[in-house]
């Protein structure tokens, strides 16, 4: 058996086993991400513990990693020692690989795409999530750690723009995770280094591309920043996303971002482009098969925008807890509602939640 031919059928084998992730390293076996756990390949299968178990070499590991590769993206590899590339196989079934290094061997992060195009209500997202998607301009974040559901999310979000807006829709991603077809929007999907050299340029040249919808993978740099608040004041709605862990902290990065003599104007440019932030955490659902998403959400009004311009981003969460008539709420509020619908156990809400005094208050009311 040829190493792609190996590697093909494990990436499958993630589909199988509903896998949300498949790690390829020297000297451990494939290991899985089942439901946010590492499995190993044998334990996996519920393969005997006599049974040997197929342990990578460096050699191996080399070769499934540059089976995957063409010629430029070797070329890139060489360069900087990592990759990010979008691989679909014969099954249909799509994948997002990261290729790196370690201790000068290869390994492969690879994340299972799922291509179905579930609904709003069907992740278990709060009806506010409708709003956001019904916006006509402005800039909406999505935030998360890394396998937390961003893009789930973000993929949501256009699916339900998709089938009830006549909209141009743009994205600029990297790789392109999903594909969209056109319904009753048109959608135009750039890939990172394939159809565009930063996220920074595509957005620029976005803005002469008449768009309604811009979706920006990530921000990644001051440059994407500043291009994706331009999009959002003139007119644009913009999606992105922020590697943080909650909706206040979103505003802090991104004022972080700007030098500091250019910080007070940023604030009153985020204050004015940003709409809402949905900030995410997944953690594991009672009945231990599977993974329920706890959403905190910030709908910015005049309150929200006030506090933002006049640094006093602290006193945003008091607004939230009081917001819920106009679709707020906090990461705390949100895990008391799964733990009275039984959706998740007390135990591991409370390893998540922002205040225990304010989590134990809300769960005895």
């Amino acid at each position: 058996m040829t190493a792609a031919v190996q590697l093909i059928e494990w990436m499958d084998l993630c589909v199988e086993l509903g896998a949300s992730d498949l790690h390829l390293s020297v000297d451990l076996p494939a290991i899985f991400r089942v439901n946010g756990k590492l499995v190993r390949y044998n334990d996996a299968l519920n393969k005997s513990s006599e049974t040997s178990e197929f342990i990578l070499c460096s050699e191996l590991t080399k070769n499934l990693a540059q089976s995957l590769m063409n010629q430029q993206q070797l070329a890139m590899f060489a360069k900087d020692s990592n990759l990010d590339m979008g691989y679909s196989t014969d099954k249909g079934h799509r994948y997002r690989i990261n290729i790196y290094l370690e201790k000068s061997h290869y390994a492969l992060a690879i994340r299972y795409l799922d291509g179905a195009f579930r609904t709003m209500r069907e992740l278990g997202l709060p009806p506010q999530i409708d709003y956001l998607a019904n916006l006509k301009s402005g800039l909406v974040l999505v935030s998360g750690a890394t396998g937390s559901g961003k893009s789930t999310t973000l993929t949501a979000i256009l699916n339900s723009i998709n089938q009830t807006q006549a909209k141009h829709v743009l994205t600029i991603e990297d790789p392109i995770e999903v594909v969209h077809k056109n319904i009753k929007s048109i959608f135009h999907q750039r890939e990172l280094y394939s159809d565009v050299p930063s996220f920074a340029n595509a957005v620029k040249a976005s803005l002469r591309e008449d768009p309604d919808v811009i979706m920006v993978g990530e921000m990644r740099d001051l440059d994407t920043i500043r291009a994706v608040l331009t999009a959002a004041e003139t007119g644009h709605l913009v999606f992105s996303t922020v590697h943080t862990n909650n909706a206040v902290g979103v505003i802090e990065r991104l004022v972080g971002s700007f030098p500091g003599d250019e910080q007070i104007v940023a604030r009153q440019r985020i204050a004015y482009a940003l709409k809402g932030v949905v900030a995410q955490q997944l953690l594991p659902t009672a009945n231990g098969k599977g993974r329920a998403v706890a959403i905190e959400s910030l709908i910015v009004n005049a309150a929200v925008s006030n506090l933002i311009e006049s640094s006093k981003t602290k006193q945003i969460y008091s607004v939230m807890e009081s917001g819920s008539r106009q679709g707020m709420q906090t990461l705390d509020q949100a895990l008391v509602k799964l733990v009275k619908n039984k959706k998740v156990t007390e135990h591991d809400a409370k390893a998540i939640c922002r205040d225990n005094e304010t989590f134990n208050r809300l769960l005895s009311l």
